[in-house]
């Protein structure tokens, strides 16, 4: 019974009386038990391939540091995945469309996949897309658009969020919006929850599904922010509280209160979402965003679902040679297969003849 009750009482002292800041003490945090020996190894290549600290705020020289940054994760998925890619223009806008080398699978013939690539809303065009967009098209036989969104600084929202509700607007003439979906990654997961309510807006029906990655329709909060640069090689972040708005210059002068530009925020946008499938690596900074997000979306009656990878860190997907960036793809393609659409199928003339004429007609 002493034993119990000394139990209790050190657990009654951990808790503190009242929320207050805490004073982190120094510490090693090990390589998460639950990452393959590949990602270990793919670890080395992202600490040598991390931006320099000087780059910061320029943003011409941020560019041309992601555009190589890209260009090496393309040749990586090349390597993996086979897929074609033609650059076309749909409703004004730019797109790159990727599909499978082998062909799109029967079941997706009516589907397409939207992709709003991410790059802090100021780059990732070009390599930066075709990197989000071919391990998806490849692992589940589908056309992906990825769509060439205009971008800070030199454009504000709601400019991304135009561009990818042109193009829907376009794929709509041709396709049911149940056989649309959605997806994005980092600022592409914040632009695509943005144009989904953006379409909502615009009067046109919602996608049939869509997936916001290492990214949402909402602020960042939470410990994630504070936790992720530390435990990632970076600097730990200033311990000011956090804005109710994103921090870039993309979404400057928007308030927190404009529902289509952060719909996570808002119940009306919430209610209005399709299934949505949130996914980030644990060590992700937007990692607080996204569960909030989800938690949201539960509370609301809107099928979502999360899911987090321990250990590591934000757009881990966009290395390839990982066993957890493959399961990934695969969990973006089933999530999309439950939930759009399928094309109807036309019945073999032996089906048609062991059904009968008056069933077979139905």
């Amino acid at each position: 019974m002493k034993r119990v009750i000394a139990f209790a009482l050190a657990a009654s002292a951990a808790i503190p009386a009242a929320a207050q800041d805490v004073q982190v003490p120094s510490f090693t945090l090990p390589v998460s038990n639950q990452l393959s020996p590949e990602a270990r190894a793919v670890f080395d290549r992202m600490r040598a391939a991390t931006a320099p600290s000087e780059i910061a705020g320029n943003v011409a020289k941020q560019r041309a540091f992601y555009q190589t940054y890209n260009d090496d994760r393309l040749a990586e998925m090349r390597r993996h995945f086979r897929t074609t890619e033609r650059r076309e223009t749909i409703a004004g806008v730019t797109v790159d469309i990727v599909e499978p080398a082998d062909g799109i699978a029967p079941a997706n013939r009516d589907r397409v996949l939207i992709n709003v690539h991410g790059g802090a809303f100021m780059w990732g065009s070009g390599s930066g897309a075709l990197v989000e967009a071919i391990p998806i098209a490849a692992r589940m036989r589908i056309r992906v658009v990825t769509v060439d969104y205009r971008l800070a600084p030199d454009h504000h929202y709601p400019a991304a969020s135009e561009d990818v509700a042109a193009v829907y607007r376009a794929y709509l003439k041709h396709h049911p919006a149940a056989n649309i979906g959605i997806y994005g990654c980092s600022a592409g997961g914040v632009i695509t929850a943005q144009a989904t309510a953006w379409i909502r807006k615009a009067g046109l029906p919602r996608p049939g599904a869509i997936g916001t990655f290492c990214g949402t329709g909402a602020p960042y909060s939470g410990d994630s922010p504070f936790l992720a640069d530390p435990i990632t090689g970076g600097a730990p972040r200033n311990p000011a509280p956090l804005p109710p708005t994103l921090p870039t210059a993309y979404m400057a002068g928007v308030p927190a209160a404009d529902g289509a530009a952060y719909p996570l925020m808002s119940d009306d946008e919430v209610r209005a979402m399709p299934p949505t499938l949130l996914l980030a690596g644990g060590r992700d900074f937007a990692v607080g965003a996204l569960t909030l997000a989800h938690r949201r979306l539960a509370r609301l009656g809107v099928e979502s679902e999360l899911q987090l990878f321990d250990g590591l860190p934000h757009a881990f997907f966009v290395w390839p040679d990982m066993p957890e960036s493959i399961e990934a793809y695969d969990l973006i393609a089933r999530f999309f297969d439950r939930h759009l659409s399928r094309p109807a199928r036309a019945a073999t003339e032996g089906e048609r003849r062991s059904l009968g004429p008056d069933q077979s007609a139905r």
